[in-house]
């Protein structure tokens, strides 16, 4: 039989495993192997997963499992990506009642993130629903290897999220992730239409940080999602089988400068010594939210600046307040 989740449409005789090592052909039948189990749950602020736009200064209940449909050798995450790791029991249901029990730490949801959380899509779908029907929101971590169909199936439950655009060419995503560019980049255009979407970068020094394909992003993004999409530049430092000196400052420097030229917001990720996670309004350039570490000042009125007026962040009533 072949999976259709991803687009690897993995063929799996009886008894076989995806790459992803959590969907397994059983007698005829496609089965996630890890339905109702986690292997790290936490809560995290938001802005750790990146999301800066999106209930700014919230934390939410972050839930991961085990596999992944990519085999990036830079993961930051393997030993739950792309390793075996004890794991533990738990429902769609008690998902969200952890989720409501944290109202009083400003939590506003539940996170799907830590591993590739769509290699689980079932468990993720069925604990949206959950998460959904008590009244809190939903958000997505996700390197954006999914197919059309079931992503749309899927969209409707989800508020926010963001997608890792690993590099900005084919060759990048054959070499170094084993997977492919265009499928990302459908991700990104559908979850546009109907969430709020932020994207991360993570630059890797000779890999994915030229100035011609960084600019190539940043047109993408502007031209096809907007430019007030939010685009994460983050520092890389040697991980897993790729062992490579740290991104230089200056390269994220000069990528910040280069995206700005047609975004709105741009971010420095995992160099906080280059104080560029502040977000500064776009029209009236008020100081609006101010952040050292994952300690956050904000000044937004309902998600708008203060001082003009214009729209910065999604940040409607929140229901764990």
């Amino acid at each position: 039989m072949r999976c259709t989740l991803c687009p690897r449409y993995c063929r799996l005789k009886p008894g076989a495993t995806g790459v992803c090592r959590a969907r397994r052909n059983v007698d005829g039948k496609l089965v996630y192997l890890y339905y109702g189990r986690f292997s790290s749950i936490a809560l995290d602020p938001i802005e750790k997963k990146p999301l800066y736009h999106f209930f700014p200064g919230s934390t939410i209940l972050s839930l991961g499992a085990i596999g992944c449909n990519l085999a990036c050798k830079f993961c930051q995450n393997w030993e739950i990506a792309q390793s075996e790791t004890p794991t533990r029991e738990i429902t769609p249901e008690t998902v969200a009642e952890l989720a409501l029990e944290r109202r009083t730490d400003d939590c506003i949801g539940v996170a799907y993130t830590y591993n590739e959380p769509l290699v689980g899509y079932e468990f993720v779908l069925d604990t949206a629903r959950a998460v959904q029907d008590a009244g809190l929101q939903n958000v997505l971590v996700t390197n954006g290897e999914i197919n059309p169909e079931p992503l749309g199936e899927l969209l409707p439950y989800i508020d926010a999220l963001n997608i890792d655009v690993k590099g900005f060419t084919e060759e990048y995503y054959r070499e170094l992730c084993g997977g492919r560019l265009a499928p990302v980049l459908e991700t990104a255009r559908l979850a546009k239409r109907q969430s709020h979407v932020e994207l991360t970068t993570l630059l890797i020094p000779g890999k994915n940080d030229a100035p011609e394909e960084l600019k190539a992003l940043v047109d993408w993004v502007a031209d096809e999602l907007g430019e007030d999409t939010p685009l994460h530049f983050s520092r890389y430092f040697p991980q897993y089988r790729l062992n490579l000196p740290a991104t230089p400052l200056e390269t994220l420097e000069m990528a910040r400068e280069i995206a700005l030229r047609r975004l709105k917001f741009v971010y420095i990720g995992n160099a906080w010594e280059l104080g560029e996670a502040d977000t500064r309004c776009p029209e009236c350039g008020k100081l609006v939210i101010e952040r050292r570490g994952y300690q956050v000042e904000s000044q937004l009125v309902d998600g708008h600046c203060p001082e003009c007026g214009a729209r910065i962040a999604e940040a409607g009533e929140q229901p764990c307040q």
